[in-house]
């Protein structure tokens, strides 16, 4: 008998925790220029699966694992593209969320974080399917497409020369340089426009580089240096994104100075939004902007690993003021180490000096060919050709029903390209994406 006791406390202790499961602790709607954001606040992560119905309009959201909070006793009014919210419990155990929508939408959804005033989300972006099409006639942008904008920030400048290697070379001329032939080879890419922080040998504010962005609606803003240490063995290049205190600590500047008519996120004015409201909404769009950074940070980081050594072969994370645009990924790009006298000699180099543009634009051009904005050039020339296919890597959150979403193709047709059985994805996997051929 104390045998039994002894497995069976064993197969206890060792069981997953199946009742912990996740809490919608509240369900918070926001609607604005055409567009309805859904924020699902959820006491922890938890997967997930979305799909659109018709007849009528819905969009089901499906929790694994996961059940409604004792405090959320009434679902929010609809607003917006929502006409209402219902849920229910399906008999796996699955917490269903449906959205009566007034109109058919396309949907984005990405998870956002844990921070200091808030657990984790899921968020829901809605938008009007076909928004995009002409209602009289259409204009020059629509049928081309408009250009993906990249910002390129060449480092220090002007009375700041920034690191000055054994050689006498100065970090403000080599980034300059290098920029100046970023700025090139993204011109030349069809579809792509370029604009330089700076193009001559001045200084400009950190957040003035960082407002070009904002200004101008930049998909990615890349700051390109040259790093410096004492040891002068140090080589390769790095690749930065934000950190999370950085994000922070931004956040609660903006939030502070929201009163201001210019504090801005994205197509969105904060100035007239409550504290709380500023919040959620400045923090959502730094998640998501953090996000795409990691991304093409890691796509730009793989391309600078093929030249050679690289000093880390995974994006690091900072709090440099140039990367904490809360609407605008942003990444920067360490060539080398100019305290290397090797390095130092190659970064002079004209010739290195093309390579490693060519590398950064590689990364850049990978990744927007994988995430191209639904409204720019590259998307619709995509969609023009239905036997193009884009390969995209699975990250954390993602579903098939998602991808097939933000490609406009259906998942039956993602699942032949790839010999799939089922809607199952993994982190990591690699999928052929065959663009926009069928529904």
């Amino acid at each position: 008998m104390l045998r039994t006791r002894i497995i069976l406390a064993s197969i206890l202790l060792t069981m997953p925790p199946l009742l912990q499961a996740a809490t919608v602790e509240n369900i918070r709607l926001w609607s604005e220029n055409g567009r309805t954001r859904v924020v699902l606040d959820l006491s922890e992560s938890s997967e997930h699966t979305i799909f659109t119905m018709r007849g009528p309009d819905r969009l089901v959201v499906d929790l694994k694992n996961a059940r409604l909070g004792a405090g959320l006793r009434k679902m929010p009014a609809g607003t917006g593209l929502i006409k209402g919210i219902r849920t229910g419990v399906r008999a796996n155990g699955q917490l269903r969320v449906v959205l009566d929508l007034n109109q058919a939408v396309r949907s984005r959804s990405f998870k956002a974080g844990a921070n200091d005033q808030f657990g984790d989300r899921l968020v829901l972006d809605l938008y009007r399917e076909g928004s995009r099409q002409p209602v009289k006639r259409a204009s020059e942008e629509y049928v081309r497409g408009r250009d993906i904008v990249v910002v390129v920030d060449p480092g220090h400048g002007g009375r700041d020369p920034g690191a000055i290697g054994r050689g006498k070379t100065r970090e403000k001329d080599v980034a300059l340089a290098v920029s100046r032939k970023l700025a090139n080879r993204i011109n030349r890419e069809p579809g792509m426009r370029a604009i330089l922080a700076r193009n001559s040998d001045v200084l400009v504010d950190h957040r003035d580089r960082m407002e070009i962005a904002r200004r101008n609606k930049a998909d990615l803003f890349v700051s390109i240096h040259a790093d410096a240490v004492d040891d002068r063995r140090a080589k390769g290049a790095s690749v930065y994104a934000l950190s999370l205190k950085g994000a922070s600590d931004e956040a609660g500047r903006r939030l502070a100075q929201r009163e201001n008519a210019s504090s801005r996120v994205g197509d969105v004015t904060l100035g007239d939004k409550d504290v709380v409201l500023a919040s959620v909404l400045l923090d959502l769009s730094q998640n998501a902007a953090l996000g795409a950074s990691l991304d093409v940070g890691s796509a730009v980081i793989s391309e600078l690993a093929r030249m050679g050594p690289v000093h880390r072969r995974t994006v690091q994370q900072a709090g440099f003021l140039v990367l904490k645009s809360p609407d605008v990924p942003s990444i920067l790009v360490e060539m080398a180490y100019i305290s290397n006298p090797a390095e130092e000699k190659k970064l002079r180099n004209q010739a290195h000096q093309g390579k490693l543009s060519e590398a950064i634009f590689a990364g850049i051009r990978r990744h927007f060919y994988a995430n191209p904005p639904p409204e720019t050039r590259i998307a619709l020339n995509l969609r023009k050709n239905p036997s193009g296919q884009v390969r995209y890597v699975i990250a954390s959150g993602d579903t098939l029903s998602e991808i097939a979403a933000r490609y406009a193709v259906s998942m039956s047709a993602i699942r032949s390209a790839n010999n799939m059985s089922g809607n199952q994805v993994r982190i990591g996997q690699t999928l052929r994406i065959p663009v926009f051929a069928g529904t």
